[in-house]
């Protein structure tokens, strides 16, 4: 921790590094946070209203599950697209349109009147999910320098969390007086931020300046590139088969009654402690990367993860609102702040002819696999209930940690 307060006399490094910020950095790491943020409201609305469309649809909760594995099926889709385009057209341009796919996606899921258009539109949507963290990353990675870049990215990485509470304000508003298509409708807001990002958000000069590659020159399919990409993939789909199959159910395990597997709290009741773990969320997201800088990204990715191995068992046998509300918040600090660690490992294993293209193979495939996360957790949930398949995503968790020993330590590394 000493590491973390250790500066100018009266003024620790972590109030320090903000006056060092260049503008260029500055108007990345917000287009970056905007687009991850708004990505994370229009992901998020579907598990808030879910039990509605459960009812209004007739879904069971392993259909319901499936559609949300469908949405990061095609975010892994969208994050190999949105990647290679990244490397070929630049970070920004590539970013702009996957706001503008999720977004409008998001906003015909409203229109939806059967169970195979909202499955296609929430298919679009993952598409455009899994191209913004890809090319919002590759953008923040190249623009910020090495001493920064952990804090930058964990910062990114944070507005999630401020997007999942703007979701749970968004349904507590909208749901009660409108329904659930209204709720989807607000999902197209997000477009309006591509006007901005086209005009004042420049490409990276380490993108621009790059110099041509050289015949056949970095591949993915050899040498330290190939082992490092296959660990980095495996361990990051053991994290989000955690992540996913735990943070897409827990809005219902909070609200669904207890004869469903759930723990029977109101609308205002949900939306409060889903607000209370959006806090721990962002807390967690926003932290990384002070730890990563200070003492090491794969430490401190390991030390969240085994954290949340342990606490996520303890959530899903909680029966009493306190102790839910008590727990959430750590749930959600290491359940979720890992994944501030995994873009500045990624952005910094890979160099920057194939930075966006590895990146998007890495976190999407990974994500591609963790796909069937809320499918499981929901046919688990059938015969024994939603706490009780949570403790699979303990178990996911505590793999992850240990595939990531495997990967070589990244703090410092100038980009190349």
């Amino acid at each position: 921790m000493i590491a973390l307060f250790r500066g100018s006399p009266g003024r620790p490094p972590v109030f320090d590094w903000p006056r060092d910020v260049t503008p260029a950095e500055r108007r990345s790491l917000l287009a970056g946070g905007l687009g991850w943020m708004l990505d994370a409201m229009d992901v998020m609305l579907y598990s808030l209203v879910v039990t509605h469309l459960i009812r209004d649809f007739g879904l069971d909760k392993a259909t319901a599950g499936l559609l949300n594995s469908l949405t990061l099926v095609a975010s892994a889709i969208g994050g190999l697209a949105f990647g290679f385009l990244a490397d070929r057209v630049g970070r920004t341009r590539a970013l702009s349109l996957s706001i503008l796919v999720y977004s409008l996606a998001s906003g015909a899921c409203g229109l939806s009147q059967t169970i195979e258009q909202l499955a296609i539109c929430r298919f679009v949507l993952g598409l455009g999910m899994g191209g913004e963290w890809t090319t919002g990353a590759a953008l923040i990675a190249e623009t910020w320098r090495a001493e920064h870049r952990g804090k930058a990215l964990g910062l990114m990485q944070s507005s999630w969390a401020i997007g999942e509470m703007i979701a749970a304000g968004v349904v507590a508003l909208v749901l009660p007086g409108y329904g659930w298509r209204a709720v989807f409708f607000v999902g197209v807001l997000p477009a309006l931020v591509v006007f901005w990002i086209r005009r004042d958000v420049e490409e990276p000069r380490l993108w621009t300046e790059r110099a041509p590659a050289p015949a056949g020159g970095p591949s993915l399919w050899r040498g330290a590139l190939l082992r490092n990409g296959v660990l980095a993939t495996a361990m990051n789909a053991c994290a989000m088969f955690g992540y996913w199959g735990l943070f897409t159910w827990i809005p219902s395990y909070l609200s669904l009654p207890a004869a469903d597997g759930g723990r029977g709290l109101d609308l205002m009741k949900t939306t409060a402690w889903l607000l209370v773990m959006g806090v721990g969320k962002w807390l967690g997201y926003a932290s990384f990367g002070f730890f990563g800088d200070a003492f090491g990204r794969r430490r401190s990715y390991v030390t969240y993860l085994l954290i949340a191995a342990v606490l996520v068992p303890l959530y899903g046998t909680a029966t009493t609102p306190f102790w839910l509300l008590v727990l959430g918040p750590f749930v959600a600090f290491f359940g979720t702040g890992f994944f501030s660690g995994f873009s500045a490992i990624a952005s910094e294993l890979f160099p920057t002819p194939v930075r966006a293209t590895a990146m998007g193979v890495s976190y999407n495939l990974g994500r591609g696999l963790s796909a069937a996360a809320p499918f499981v957790v929901g046919a688990l949930a059938k015969d024994h209930g939603l706490g009780a398949a949570f403790f699979l995503q303990a178990a996911a968790f505590f793999v992850a940690a240990l595939l990531a020993l495997l990967l070589p330590e990244t703090k410092g590394r100038a980009l190349a």
